[in-house]
């Protein structure tokens, strides 16, 4: 029951896409097909408009079936035939995955070629046009998958849909002039060196070249308000609640969102969508109904709210000290070369999850800080979820200083309680010509951000848990009061607590 309403969600979406997408579409194809050939016959114009919105139907279909809300990798044309030579064998999950995920993304050129071959036919007629659309759609499609377009980026705030499809449509346009102008000089060519006898007569070619053109930008265009459109409608926030008022929302108002936490498949669209709207729940004041109702007088709703946004962060730490190729047991972490660090892939998959890693950091964060004052009951403390919060995150922040470039070293001198000194690497050994710069990496840039929004967030429930820390500090008890007693995803608990001091001093950075 609750795996067919969360389908229901996707498909409602898609099919409000369908029908939205249609008016603009109709409206350009109409007035475009007028200046293009006004003297078409009425049966001639209603026959090509129904083929040119199926053409639109099939492009928007596949655009909806390879978008996706995290960055996915397929496989390459080796790897595929080299899994295809090991059929008899078992592949792994992840093969299948990625050569699925590979096949969706043929799907989507073949019909950009099929579906761009089919519109410009409809607009002109000609079926030499038709063949260099089918070029020109291929050089879309491929345009789409390898610069990572089908990947779904959710917008900082979440506007009306009116509002949202309006602020697109001036780079559509500007995309769509772009993309036509090289597809159209790249089907010039192929048109040139594989038709040798076409021959017409130069007033007749140019007005050719003319209409190709202008029909390539209405074709892109309308396929670039389309991506747009789908954008606004996947990304759009849903409440995962009852109706205010109601029965359901007196007795359960977080079992809606808890199940689509915990029983939705891990990256899809239906779980991005629940974890933006738990961080708009948990950061403003516009659903406090709801977010009164996660600090119960049981705390069992607490506990696995917290549970679920911790989840994503302990799993992004775990998957970068496997990376790092660091054991957990060591006492002493050293960072190896940054050719090591940066040149190899395995530091791009854990940051596939950075948007719901950042959207978790923010909701514990967010619900850490409102406990202050709306924890009625003490859950947050008593149940240990603010020391399971505070252990999870600087131990994020640690490991991700460390893929960044800053290290520790445990020294013999007496430096602190726990005798541990920081340091970062010196500017001569950034620029280490035997090794790359860390920064050339394209993970890089999420790496920083991951670690300004976990700085961002330590530092909030810092101040605002600022006294009790610090009369925690003076007895004695930070490590017992937030921290947790077990070993640490990521150094020790010596080094958390000596982290937590920096932020207690504002020295975190």
């Amino acid at each position: 029951m609750i795996e067919q309403h969360h389908n229901s969600i996707i498909k409602d979406r898609f099919l409000g896409f369908l029908i939205w997408q249609s008016f603009p579409s109709t409206l350009i194809y109409c007035v475009c097909k007028t200046l293009i050939s006004p003297s078409t016959t009425l049966i001639a114009a209603i026959v090509s408009f129904i083929f040119f919105q199926l053409s639109l139907l099939v492009f928007s279909t596949c655009l909806f079936l390879v978008s996706s809300p995290q960055l996915v990798h397929g496989v390459s044309f080796f790897q595929l035939v080299f899994g295809l030579l090991q059929l008899r064998q078992p592949l792994p999950p992840d093969f299948r995955r990625r050569a699925r995920v590979s096949f969706w993304f043929f799907v989507f050129v073949a019909s950009s070629g099929a579906s761009a071959s089919l519109s410009l036919v409809c607009f002109s007629g000609s079926r030499l046009i038709g063949l260099r659309g089918f070029v020109l759609g291929i050089i879309y499609g491929s345009h789409y998958v390898f610069t990572r377009r089908w990947d779904l980026h959710f917008p900082i705030l979440q506007r009306p849909l009116f509002f949202s499809y309006k602020m697109g449509i001036h780079k559509a346009i500007v995309k769509a002039v772009r993309l036509a102008s090289a597809g159209y000089l790249v089907s010039l060519l192929v048109l040139s060196c594989f038709i040798s006898d076409y021959k017409l007569p130069m007033g007749d070619f140019v007005v050719e070249q003319i209409i190709f053109y202008f029909a390539s930008c209405v074709v892109f265009l309308c396929w670039e308000l389309n991506r747009h459109l789908l954008q606004v409608f996947l990304t759009k926030r849903y409440m995962f609640a009852p109706p205010k008022g109601s029965a359901v929302a007196e007795m359960n108002p977080s079992d809606h969102l808890l199940a689509a936490l915990e029983k939705t498949t891990t990256r899809s669209l239906v779980s991005h969508l629940a974890y933006l709207d738990l961080c708009m729940v948990s950061e403003s004041n516009v659903d406090t109904w709801r977010r009164a109702a996660f600090f119960e007088e049981t705390g069992d709703t607490y506990k696995k709210v917290m549970a679920a946004c911790l989840k994503p962060l302990e799993q992004l730490t775990l998957d970068l000290v496997e990376g790092l190729g660091s054991s957990i047991e060591k006492s002493a972490f050293q960072l190896r070369s940054s050719n090591d660090f940066f040149s190899i892939s395995r530091f791009h998959e854990p940051f596939y999850d950075f948007q719901v890693c950042a959207w978790c950091v923010r909701i514990a964060s967010s619900l850490t800080i409102r406990s202050h004052k709306e924890d009625r009951f003490g859950v947050a403390q008593i149940s240990g979820c603010n020391a399971a919060t505070i252990s999870t995150l600087l131990a994020c922040l640690l490991v991700v200083e460390t893929l960044m470039g800053k290290k520790t070293n445990l020294q013999s001198s007496n430096t602190g309680p726990a005798n541990i000194k920081w340091a970062a690497l010196s500017p001569a050994a950034r620029r280490d010509p035997t090794t790359n710069n860390k920064k050339d990496g394209t993970h890089y840039s999420k790496a920083y951000s991951m670690a300004d929004i976990l700085r961002t967030s330590i530092y909030q429930i810092v101040s605002n848990f600022h006294q009790e820390m610090g009369t925690s500090l003076k007895t004695g008890l930070l490590e017992k009061d937030w921290i947790t007693s077990g070993k640490p995803l990521y150094g020790s608990r010596e080094l958390l607590v000596h982290k937590l001091r920096m932020f207690l001093e504002f020295q975190g950075n």
